[in-house]
């Protein structure tokens, strides 16, 4: 499902039990400089990501201070975030001129513990390469380094590496629990764009070999992903982001079912099994 861009008003892009992706949870809150912001999900843990600006953010009776190093845009350097355990209030304060919040969520019963992700803490991987129009450059917010510190959520951010060329191929699924095989994780999208009037595409093909849809993906775009394989690509002369949120059925690592008619591209692209070891 394609969410087109729009002013969503501080309130959630993706609300709680949504039909298509029920596992996730996804707000964009703008502020400008001393406006604050609070919201408890009850049933969800989530993660405070500023794209652009600087928070301080307190979680129950933690303070974090400072968080978020961008000024443009997101390709204005690396990510920070503070995770927020499931139904625990949350309340940040912009404390530039501006700040453009995102706000990930995945549905979990358990109550853990909240802690802040510097820019140092980040988990990142670079794979593929220009000849194969794959290179791109993955920044986990909550990877595999917070495993035992989260329950079902992973965050993460992902450019294209150059200009143009494709993400998310080979083709693969996570739509059902069948281990050891593939894994039930619900994936939510939004994208951006360099310059901002560049746009892309978003594949979604529901069975192996048939036809499937596909939505044209513009900045500031917010696509759910609830079943079938999903590659996407960039329009040359582009650069694309998008933020990442994975909410887990059953377990937070993601075992990706990679579509057979594509599969034996795996040994084609460097460093894609790295990658995939990531996703933890």
């Amino acid at each position: 499902m394609h969410i087109p861009p729009h002013d969503n008003h501080n309130k959630p892009i993706v609300d709680v039990d949504n039909p298509t992706v029920p596992l996730n949870y996804f707000n964009i809150v703008k502020l400008t400089e001393g406006q604050s912001f609070d919201y408890q999900v009850p049933g969800y843990e989530t993660c405070i990501v500023p794209a652009t600006g600087t928070v301080t953010v307190h979680v129950d009776d933690q303070v974090y201070r400072d968080i978020g190093v961008r000024e443009v845009d997101v390709f204005d350097g690396d990510p920070e975030g503070v995770y927020v355990p499931t139904g625990a209030k949350a309340h940040f304060t912009c404390r530039t001129a501006e700040a453009e919040v995102f706000i990930a969520g995945a549905k979990f019963d358990g109550v853990l513990k909240p802690f802040e992700v510097r820019t140092k803490d980040l988990d990142k991987v670079q794979y593929g390469s220009d000849e194969t129009k794959t290179h791109r450059r993955i920044a986990h917010i909550l990877g595999a380094g917070c495993h035992d510190r989260v329950g079902r959520l992973l965050v993460s951010e992902l450019f294209t590496v150059g200009q143009g060329g494709w993400s998310g191929f080979p083709s693969h699924k996570h739509d059902t629990d069948r281990l050891p095989d593939e894994t039930r994780h619900d994936e939510t999208y939004n994208f951006r764009f360099k310059p901002n009037y560049g746009s892309g595409v978003q594949m979604l093909q529901r069975v192996d070999n048939e036809p499937g849809d596909a939505y044209h993906i513009m900045d500031g775009s917010t696509i759910c992903l609830d079943k079938g394989y999903h590659p996407c690509a960039v329009l040359p002369g582009y650069e694309m982001y998008y933020f990442t949120i994975l909410g887990g059925l059953s377990q937070r690592s993601l075992k990706q079912y990679f579509q057979p008619t594509h599969e034996a591209q795996l040994h084609t692209i460097p460093g894609i099994m790295d990658m995939v070891a990531k996703f933890k």
